[in-house]
């Protein structure tokens, strides 16, 4: 059953071209039914998190109505990019199937090296400058989270 999910992830992501979008498409399966599937449409709704794996993973939580999404397989024509990998992990997807690893996203012009280069640097490091600064109670919100006796963890 991998093989045949993984192929319409594929088939997905050379619609989705034909359709304006970008050459990714994913899905996400739980007891072996589709619960959403979506094409990359960061071109189509001027959104740079609008990949194909974060596009599903949005519309599989509002199918099961849940956060995350654990008993639950994403099939991707492409080996996830840093964000995706992290919303991967976020929503507590048993398992990924893909097609394509990032040296063919590379080789397609879809280079996400960079971002795997930035990430072991320290903030300050980084080609984009990021900047530790002191503030007045900036643990407040963990203190008034870690107050409340009705919250939902995650």
């Amino acid at each position: 059953m991998h093989a045949f999910f993984l192929q319409q992830a594929v088939e997905l992501a050379s619609n989705n071209v034909s359709e304006g979008g970008g050459p990714f498409g994913a899905l996400v399966v739980k007891n072996q039914q589709i619960i959403a599937a979506s094409g990359n449409r960061v071109s189509a709704n001027q959104d740079p998190t609008a990949h194909a794996e974060i596009m599903a993973i949005r519309k599989a939580c509002l199918v099961l109505q849940d956060f995350q999404l654990t008993n639950c397989t994403l099939y991707t024509s492409c080996e996830p990019c840093p964000m995706c990998l992290g919303a991967i992990y976020w929503a507590r997807l048993s398992a990924v199937y893909y097609a394509c690893d990032r040296l063919h996203a590379s080789a397609a012009g879809f280079d996400d090296g960079f971002i795997y280069d930035e990430i072991p640097k320290l903030p300050a490091e980084r080609t984009i400058g990021m900047y530790y600064l002191e503030t007045t109670n900036p643990e407040q919100p963990f203190k008034t989270w870690q107050s409340l006796t009705h919250k939902i963890c995650y």
